[in-house]
Parts: structure tokens; sequence; C-alpha cells
């Protein structure tokens, strides 16, 4: 059996309101045809801010490198592609692995005739418990939305209040000349977010599990400041307080508080997290799945967490595409050491692109159980949802002075 063809396909689905702009998540989907008719893959190769680098890369490098290899090495291959080009571990080259990875276990699944997580070992679980998004632009609409998630079921809830970085918009204390950002106020963020948090177990009770997104938007100290401060309120975790260029920090951050912390959705290669796991600095592992190369390598970092009691809990909003969700929720049902999975309001199409994407029920998500990944792709209708080419505004992080600040 060989790899006859590799397909790269670029959409943009639907929309979401995002810092009060209306955009679509541009996604990368990869799809592998064999020399066995009618069996093929699937795969996630999203990198919405680079999508057109991810397919250049498929389709001028990594797409012939693998033309007539035998899809079922995927060990072999996923080594020797990942060091093909010398320098690696980068976004760009790791989504696009990604892709072709999650395609061949796809094949693997179609082949045995078992859905993925039988490839693993099983079920531990029969679903994954997820959590979902609740924002607004002040404390009341954040409780709105808490409330309108209880009544659908979920039991887990991400709150955060005011733009992106969670604090009041800061354009109105921009300097003359300052340049163009997404500006935010990092010092309102440390009044606001105990501020909600107080707002919220007042008038839904120790029960409800909070979580809050940082966004690396803090500096170190402070950062170590909110989680202490948030310690009363017993958040599920505290999302990526400090930057991956400030993991150090982590040993203090550690050392100060006893607030849960998920780090490592921007991080590219398991090693750059392994010595938070091995030291024990973070308890939840927060890594984007097709960002460090595909299943292949997940599955690894997921059994290190396990030796060190640690828990993973994979990225997935709506920049992890429906193949994407579907290899995480394998993943989440079969291994020991799962914690929670995020999970993003789908658009509608998506339900029509990507046939089988499953829908949450009282706060679970389950798995597809059709053989490989278990996700069907309908072209015709992805094609009536093209990319655009818009650079990001909201990684254009600014301070009040117009200082820039890595997101």
């Amino acid at each position: 059996m060989k790899i006859t063809r590799i397909r790269t396909h670029l959409l943009q689905p639907g929309a979401y309101s995002f810092s009060g702009q209306a955009v679509g998540q541009r996604l990368v989907i990869v799809e592998v045809e064999t020399s066995e008719p009618g069996l093929t893959g699937l795969g996630c190769a999203t990198f919405t801010q680079r999508h057109r680098a991810v397919a250049a890369a498929l389709e001028h490098h990594l797409g012939p490198f693998f033309i007539g290899k035998d899809p079922r090495n995927t060990e072999d291959l996923w080594q020797s592609a990942a060091a093909n080009g010398y320098w690696r571990n980068g976004p760009v080259l790791n989504n696009a692995l990604s892709g072709i990875d999650m395609a061949l276990w796809d094949i693997k699944g179609k082949l045995a005739g078992l859905p993925c997580h039988q490839l693993w070992g099983g079920k531990s679980r029969p679903a994954a418990a997820v959590y979902t998004h609740c924002d607004g632009r002040d404390f009341h609409e954040v409780a709105d939305a808490v409330r309108a998630r209880l009544s659908e079921g979920f039991h887990y809830l991400r709150a955060q209040c005011g733009d992106y970085a969670g604090a009041t918009p800061a354009e109105a204390r921009r300097p003359r000349g300052a340049p163009p950002g997404a500006y935010y106020d990092d010092r309102a963020k440390l009044r606001t977010i105990p501020a909600l948090f107080d707002h919220l177990r007042a008038e839904f009770g120790p029960e409800v599990e909070f979580l809050h997104d940082v966004h690396e938007r803090l500096f170190p100290t402070d950062a170590i400041w909110l989680a202490k401060t948030l310690e009363p309120h017993r958040l599920f975790f505290l999302e990526d307080p400090l930057a991956p260029e400030d993991n150090e920090w982590f040993a203090n951050l550690r050392a100060q508080t006893a607030t849960p912390i998920a780090m490592g959705e921007l991080f590219n290669h398991p090693r750059e997290i392994t010595p938070l796991v091995k030291d024990r600095l973070i308890d939840f592992v927060r890594v984007h799945v097709s960002q460090i190369g595909g299943i292949t390598p997940a599955l690894k970092l997921a059994h290190l967490c396990d030796a060190f009691g640690v828990r993973f809990a994979w990225h997935g909003p709506l920049d992890t595409s429906p193949v994407g969700m579907a290899a995480c929720l394998h993943l989440d049902v079969a291994l020991h050491n799962f914690g929670i999975q995020e999970w993003a309001t789908r658009p509608e199409a998506e339900y029509e692109i990507f046939p089988g994407l499953p829908r949450v029920e009282r706060g679970y998500v389950y798995p597809p159980e059709k053989p490989g990944l278990g996700i069907d792709f309908n072209p015709a209708a992805a094609a009536q949802w093209p990319c655009d080419d818009n650079n990001p505004e909201w990684t254009v992080a600014r301070l009040p002075d117009g200082s820039f600040h890595r997101p």
C-alpha cells in the first residue's frame, strides 16, 4: 500500500464575534489518498494566522516527501518527515506534518475497522467532559452567559470579561502618535478579574467549575499576584498565566499559589513543556495538537505527563478544525490522564462541511464511533467558504502607552 496523493483544502466557514469584529476562522484540511481504492484519511493542519504558508509547505515539501510511502508506518514517517528539512519544530512545518499524521491515523483506523481510540487502549471513559466560553462586556453579561450555559447542561465554564485581554479597552489612554494595535490595560485586568469571580461565586455558588484565560497578558509578578488572589474562588484552572518566554517564572508561581495552572497552547515541541511537567510546575498541559505535529507526538506527550501526575486539556477553540477536534476527542476518551476538553460553539456551516462532527450533550462530547477519526469532508460545501488573507489584529497587543506586549 502506498500514499498516492495529498490534497490541501483551505476554508473559512461561519463567523464568530471576536473583539467586536465578525470574522471566520481559516482552516487547513489535509486529505491523503492511497493505492487502496477508496481508502483516504483526513487531518488538521490549521495554523489560522499563516494558513497559506502551511499549504505551501504541504504542496512543495512535505507532500512530495510522503508520496509513494507506506501510510501504515506512522512512527518512521513522522520522525523522518520532521527532520527532512533539517531545521525543525516550527509552527508552519509542525502543522503541515500534523495534517498528514492525523490522516495516516485515520487510515489506520479504517484499515482496522476501529475508531482511533480503540487503537490506543480503548475507552477510559465514555465521553469527554468539556468546558465552553462565557464572555461579556461587563459582569452582568458574563453572568447571563453562565446562566445560559448552565441551562444547556455545562458544568465547566471559562469566564472572561471585557476585551480579549480581559480588561477595559485602553484606547482612551493612547499617547499622541501611538501605533495601531489591540490596546488593553493590564492594570485594569488585575482589578477586574478578581471582582468578576467575586460576582460569579456570589450568584452561582461554589459548585460551578470556573476557568479563566490570562492569555499571557500580564507581567510575571502580576500573574503570580492574580493566581494568589483567585485562590479563594477555587478555579478549575488558570490558563496561560505566563508567556513561553517566561517559563523559568513557573517555579516562583508554583511556590506561591495553590491555584491549578494550565499551560501550553503556544508550544511547538513537547520538549519545550517537559521541564514544566517533570518538575510538576503545572497541572494541565494545554497544547494545540496540530501545533506540535499531530497525534503521534500528542500520544507520547500525554503518556509522559501521566508519569508525573499532570493531566492534559487540549487546546480546542474554533481554530482547531472539526477534524482536529475529532482527534482530540479520541485521545480524551482513550488516555487515563484526561483533564478537560475545550469546546467552542461550532458554526452551523461546519456540520454540513464535516459530517460526523459531534454536538455537546449535557456538558459531554462523545467521540465518533465510525472507523478512524470518524469525520467526513464535503468539498462542495467547503468551497462556499473561501479564505481571506487578512493579517490578525488581536496579536498586535499593546499596553496603554503603546508598548507592544506579546499575546
